[in-house]
């Protein structure tokens, strides 16, 4: 892949991080945070970790974001002015170092050429050697699901 996507690709990780960091609104934030979210499940793809990008995507982008918006909604979205835990230098040397160190991380080595990565069929790659991620994702989904359920429920019996 040209290495051109992979900076545009880091450049859209960096903008979402910030504007899901600085947004004023807690839903606003969200949103960014699930744009990001994908856009690495992206990245993660196109390096060709592929189960992982689908894992990325289906639970960071869309359970957490689901979440996310059901809390905010619930609770209420209250504006706070928070004070920085942080010296402004030390944070940007901080996102600096992050922004390095993933440029580093995404930059292509060498290519793999396909021959040289094994080929085994589906129900082996699934339920032999990615079993616990899987068992994993279910359990984090159906979590996700009862809590949300849960705190619907919990909404329905404050207006009875």
């Amino acid at each position: 892949m040209n290495i051109f996507w992979h900076i545009l690709l880091l450049l859209g990780v960096v903008v979402c991080a910030v504007g899901a960091i600085r947004s004023g609104r807690l839903l606003v934030s969200a949103i960014w945070l699930a744009v990001c979210s994908a856009l690495v499940a992206l990245m993660m793809y196109l390096l060709g970790a592929r189960e992982v990008a689908v894992i990325e995507l289906s639970v960071g982008a869309g359970l957490v974001t689901v979440l996310f918006v059901f809390a905010i909604n619930i609770s209420g979205e209250e504006v706070q002015s928070v004070r920085a835990i942080l010296p402004r230098p030390l944070a940007l040397g901080l996102i600096l170092v992050a922004v390095v160190l993933l440029a580093v991380l995404v930059w292509p080595r060498e290519a793999i050429t396909a021959a040289a990565i094994p080929q085994a069929n589906f129900f082996f790659a699934v339920w032999q050697e990615r079993q616990l991620d899987i068992l994993l994702q279910v359990v984090i989904m159906l979590s996700g699901v009862l809590g949300v359920l849960g705190l619907l429920a919990a909404g329905k019996e404050e207006h009875a």
